[in-house]
């Protein structure tokens, strides 16, 4: 059985800085870019792929030149996906980054907020998998009343969430896993309480090259250090190939603690190379610089 992804795919182009402009007109004579598939649906199911995770994307783009990249791109690397078209066509965004990984993500079109899903189709995908990842993009959450009664794990990865903010409460409401990032909770360690209170089986919290925290229904805390990558090439997708690094260690039964380390060897990897994940990603690779940096702790 496969891990389905509801969700996440855009055509991205990337522009690399030195730094981040300052809040002032200027030129900039000199920006290096980089463009094609990008999103959190995309960032999971790539990793997933290379890992050798049976996964399944279900996800919205447009019948467009940008949308017949991301079809073709993932394709060629072996993603099995079904798709929606959506009449509005492709999501694109601008992503601005500077040489610290920083980012300013700019939407420059959206997906529909609602789109004609075809719900025997979503039904069945949703029957044959053995877990389910929800990613909170809005024409996901018309999908989770379908979860209602499924036996098996549910993920979502709440990325930016500041704690408070009612678009990811039916996100929250439907998984009894989650991820997020630090990046809006300088406090994060009362809402991870909070989650945990709500009953949820853990809650990981990412926090960039701080490295992660886990909390588990027990009340069990768990750090992670992030690994350092060799060097800072593209930062996008880190955070969805650790959680793609977290949930190959998570459905292969391995001990918390190395599900979190192989979701940091995932992410460093992910920010050393261009795209959304590095191209020798591998079970094999990913086990051998395990035991390489971790096996004697």
């Amino acid at each position: 059985m496969h891990t389905l992804i509801l969700g996440g795919t855009t055509f991205d182009h990337i522009v690399t800085l030195p730094k981040l402009p300052a809040p002032q007109p200027q030129t900039i004579h000199q920006a290096p870019f980089h463009e094609g598939t990008g999103s959190t649906g995309a960032g999971k199911t790539l990793p997933l792929t290379k890992l050798g995770v049976p996964n399944v994307l279900y996800s919205a783009v447009g019948d467009d030149a940008y949308g017949h990249h991301i079809r073709a791109d993932l394709r060629a690397q072996g993603v099995v996906a079904h798709y929606l078209v959506d009449p509005a066509g492709t999501e694109r965004h601008v992503n601005l980054m500077d040489a610290q990984g920083q980012r300013i993500s700019m939407f420059i079109t959206q997906a529909s907020v609602t789109l004609p899903f075809d719900q025997a189709e979503v039904t069945g995908l949703i029957k044959d998998s053995a877990c389910v990842v929800v990613n909170i993009i809005p024409y996901c959450q018309p999908l989770i009343p379908l979860l209602q009664g499924y036996p098996h794990p549910i993920w979502t990865d709440l990325h930016d969430y500041d704690g408070h903010n009612p678009y990811h409460q039916p996100f929250i409401a439907a998984a009894q896993y989650i991820h997020l990032s630090s990046d809006n909770l300088p406090d994060y360690r009362p809402v991870m309480e909070q989650l945990r209170a709500a009953g949820k089986r853990l809650v990981v919290c990412t926090h960039g090259a701080a490295g992660a925290t886990l909390l588990t229904d027990e009340g069990q805390w768990l750090e992670q250090p992030a690994v350092p990558a060799a060097a800072v090439v593209d930062s996008n997708g880190a955070g969805d190939n650790f959680f793609a690094g977290f949930l190959y260690g998570f459905l292969r039964e391995e001990p918390l603690q190395k599900c979190l380390q192989y979701g940091a060897l995932c992410g460093s990897w992910c920010v050393g190379a261009l795209g959304l994940v590095d191209l020798e990603l591998s079970s094999s690779r990913l086990k051998k610089a395990w035991h390489q940096h971790f096996g004697n702790a």
